[in-house]
């Protein structure tokens, strides 16, 4: 069941409320303002029955979703700590008086992500890209791809195929199976035993360690089949840890993680970091002011120019329109045209063109460079370093929030930027100290009105 808005009509009176207590220039608070919380209200209402325990109001938990992006914090670590410590993040939340309390548990964010999907938090990105006015509307972009890694560790084959055998133990436990033998102890010291592969006095003994862990591993999966009933809850679980078991290094999609089958390995070609396991990311800037306009993920690990398509539709349904002009780089060598878009590639520049379009051409490419500082941001900042939410829809999800996370920092920076030079202004005009008299809002409104 929906639920309802906290009520400001009446306030306490024992202690003033959260709006009269709290800076009304702080950045937070001004941003709580300029976005449309109405309309996430009308369009996640369809996602709750009108029976049933009332759930938290929509833009509790659309705030919470917002706030944890913005300041790279985990569910826990907002729901339980800062959010109940910091009162601007409570009245970005709607609440007028301050709250000792959480305002929700932290696997309501998990369940409120899948009920709301990608197309809810496409709808936080557009309205990121909205409050920004005229500088959202921009018909020149810069696109560029990224790697958002998985929560997982190193795959290697002695490290899946323990983890196979582990898992076959643990099902025949749970389903009351007796295993002729377990290999506890025998499959830990063969996992030591493949460690330093590489060295030339190790490689032997590494290889046959390899080869005995699958072993015992193809061992333990026929004994469960065996002794499982005919029909068990177990069939996609068994030929997942089958396919681990028997890959091979020069086998193709190639399973890297037993939680997370969908990753894939990614080149980059990077010097510090040759392969990355998650899934390859696309971002869309606006290249004259730097809003992100589009931000997706991959199911798989497709050429870079391929890409372009779904892109440019996502950049079409949040801005209404698609751009004039598509800015990469030559990863994305192939189609120079997309409907009326046109798809800029560096290029040695062609003897027909005229110098002007030989400085145009060189300024797009000079600015598409701008987008890799972001990408940079969106890592450390936003949680895109690593993700830490499961499957394809939580790629998804960390990856757009990012996105409107980034865009509403930059309209807060832009809006803090914009307050410290109206004071240097005053200051010049009234040759005062703004900053003494910034915590008065009367006196303030009394210089500014002389």
């Amino acid at each position: 069941m929906k639920g309802k808005n906290v009520a400001h009509s009446q306030v306490s009176f024992l202690a003033p409320s959260l709006k009269e207590q709290l800076n009304p220039k702080h950045e937070l608070y001004v941003l709580s303002h300029q976005i449309d919380w109405k309309k996430f209200e009308e369009r996640f209402q369809g996602f709750y029955s009108k029976t049933g325990r009332p759930a938290h109001s929509i833009r509790l938990m659309v705030s919470l979703l917002v706030l944890k992006s913005l300041y790279n914090l985990s569910d826990e670590g907002l729901v339980e700590g800062q959010w109940i410590m910091n009162p601007y993040f409570q009245y970005f939340s709607g609440y007028h008086q301050l709250r000792w309390s959480s305002p929700c548990a932290a696997s309501d964010l998990v369940h409120f992500r899948k009920r709301i999907g990608q197309s809810g938090v496409e709808m936080i990105l557009a309205e990121s890209i909205r409050i920004h006015g005229k500088d959202g509307n921009d018909t020149h972009i810069s696109t560029d791809t990224t790697v958002q890694e998985k929560d997982i560790t190193y795959p290697t084959d002695a490290k899946l195929r323990k983890q196979v055998i582990d898992k076959c133990v643990t099902i025949a436990k749970k389903e009351g199976i007796t295993l002729r033998r377990s290999y506890k102890r025998t499959v830990k010291q063969l996992v030591r035993d493949t460690y330093n592969s590489k060295h030339p006095k190790r490689a032997k003994k590494a290889r046959s360690a390899n080869k005995k862990l699958q072993t015992i591993a193809n061992r333990l999966l026929r004994e469960l089949d065996r002794k499982l009933p005919k029909e068990h809850a177990y069939q996609e679980k068994l030929s997942l840890f089958e396919k681990v078991a028997n890959q091979k290094r020069g086998d193709k999609d190639k399973i890297y993680s037993l939680h997370e089958p969908e990753v894939y390995c990614v080149a980059k070609g990077k010097a510090h970091k040759k392969y990355e396991y998650g899934v390859k990311a696309s971002v869309s800037l606006t290249q004259n002011t730097g809003i992100i306009v589009g931000a997706m993920t991959f199911e798989s690990n497709i050429y870079d120019g391929h890409t372009l398509p779904s892109v440019l539709e996502q950049v079409q349904e949040l801005q209404g329109k698609l751009p004039q002009t598509v800015t990469v780089d030559r990863g994305y060598r192939g189609a120079k045209q997309y409907e009326n878009t046109q798809i800029i590639i560096p290029s040695p520049p062609k003897k027909r063109d005229s110098s002007y379009q030989k400085e145009k051409k060189r300024k797009h490419c000079r600015r598409r460079a701008g987008i890799e500082p972001v990408i940079g941001h969106l890592k450390s900042d936003h949680r895109v370093a690593r993700n830490y939410l499961k499957g394809q829809l939580g790629d998804q999800i960390n990856f757009i929030m990012a996105a409107s996370a980034f865009n509403m920092k930059k309209w807060m920076n832009k809006y803090k930027q914009a307050i410290a030079w109206l004071y240097s202004k005053l200051e010049e005009l009234i040759g005062i100290d703004i900053n003494r008299y910034s915590d008065d809002r009367y006196n303030l409104y009394l210089i500014a009105k002389n």
